[in-house]
């Protein structure tokens, strides 16, 4: 199982490392180990969100999320990302930006970290949204019972995500933005950038979470025809017909997949300038650490960790909430990488082991009905 799951990742691991070597020798192996080390601390809350998400796909999306997502990850994220920023920053044509990068990179550098501000909005208000809406909605599986209770009842007022959110952006562009980070130590007035970006952000989650949602409901309702459909077949031996809507909905969800995952890669990518500048390094370090990323997803999906450690996804979307809060912060302060993962993977060690003290709790508490039970039988002579 582990082979089979994991087999891409670790061939993709070898051509990397030994790409590494052609390129730059030792020293280039070293720096991709570290990136591709960074980026799985940094984004294993992003492979359980992806697993709640991708278990509801079957096996051929699961596949496609793993081969043709992985490429728009690592070349679309990992690669071209960085470079675009860069065209858009300082106005340059996309070849010009790519000469930049191999040429001159740490002009480049400065330039990423310039358009830092616009980045941090863009994510940050992205993934605001995915934790809000996860927090307001009225779960049977509490794991914070005393926050997520009272929560959920403020959840049933309408557009409260979106309200919060603004207001958050709005904080944001008043505070942080009006004296945002740039390179060399330097400050300057970004309000008006981060508004934009955030607002842009903002509209990307509704376009696209909106969508997978509408095709999701469409599929479930879909389904359940299907499903009066088939059963009328088979009693009048007729051959069963498939779900015609499936592949929109896998699409759409694919779709918001891919732009979680650029979200989450927000941090990975920045944080990779503070270990290099050389853009074929970062992009070899972070390809490697997001093919690992897309492998646990799917082995935490085939495994039904999240069916058995129930509060795993909740200790995701916290730490997609300190996320999106750091990326705001980020806009005026620097945050070591080091605290943005480890506050993660913290948050998600907590919930695993919530989940593990439930389990047992649940298990002894059968253990002792079954006791009971056997008692109860044993005094009533059967």
């Amino acid at each position: 199982m582990v082979l089979k799951t994991f087999g891409w990742s670790f061939a993709v691991t070898a051509l990397g490392l030994v790409a590494a070597v052609l390129f730059g020798g030792w020293t280039a192996l070293g720096i991709v180990a570290i990136l591709s080390v960074l980026e799985i601390s940094l984004s294993f809350d992003n492979a359980v969100v992806n697993a709640g998400i991708l278990k509801k796909m079957n096996a051929f999306w699961q596949k496609i999320f793993l081969t043709i997502g992985i490429l728009i990850a690592v070349f679309g994220m990992r690669l071209v990302f960085p470079v675009v920023i860069v065209a858009i920053s300082a106005s340059l044509g996309p070849i010009e930006a790519v000469d930049l990068a191999l040429s001159d990179k740490d002009r480049y550098q400065e330039l990423v970290t310039d358009a830092h501000p616009a980045i941090a909005a863009f994510g940050g208000m992205f993934l605001l949204m995915i934790f809000l809406d996860f927090i307001f909605e009225d779960r049977d599986i509490k794991w914070l019972g005393w926050l997520e209770r009272p929560l959920a009842k403020l959840g049933k007022v309408d557009m409260l995500s979106v309200c919060i959110a603004l207001v958050v952006l709005l904080i944001s562009a008043l505070t942080f933005a009006a004296n945002a980070h740039q390179h060399g130590g330097a400050h300057a007035d970004k309000a008006e950038t981060v508004l934009l970006s955030g607002i842009a952000g903002l509209i990307t989650y509704m376009i696209v979470g909106g969508l997978s949602g509408y095709f999701e409901d469409k599929l479930e309702e879909e389904e359940e025809r299907e499903h009066e459909a088939e059963e009328a077949a088979v009693r009048a031996g007729k051959p069963r017909t498939a779900v015609a809507l499936a592949g929109k909905a896998a699409f759409f969800m694919f779709l918001y997949l891919e732009v979680l995952d650029a979200s989450f890669s927000f941090d990975g990518v920045i944080g990779a300038f503070a270990i290099t500048n050389d853009i074929v390094l970062m992009a070899l370090g972070l390809g490697i650490g997001a093919m690992y990323v897309r492998s646990l997803t799917v082995y935490l999906v085939r495994q039904g960790t999240l069916d058995d450690y129930v509060y795993l996804e909740h200790g995701a979307h916290y730490a997609i909430g300190a996320l999106a809060v750091l990326l705001m912060v980020t806009i005026q302060y620097q945050i070591p990488e080091i605290v943005t993962g480890l506050i993660g993977v913290a948050l998600i060690g907590w919930s695993f082991w919530s989940s593990v003290r439930r389990n047992r709790a649940l298990a002894a508490a059968e253990g002792k009905a079954e006791t009971s039970d056997e008692k109860t039988e044993v005094s009533s002579g059967v």
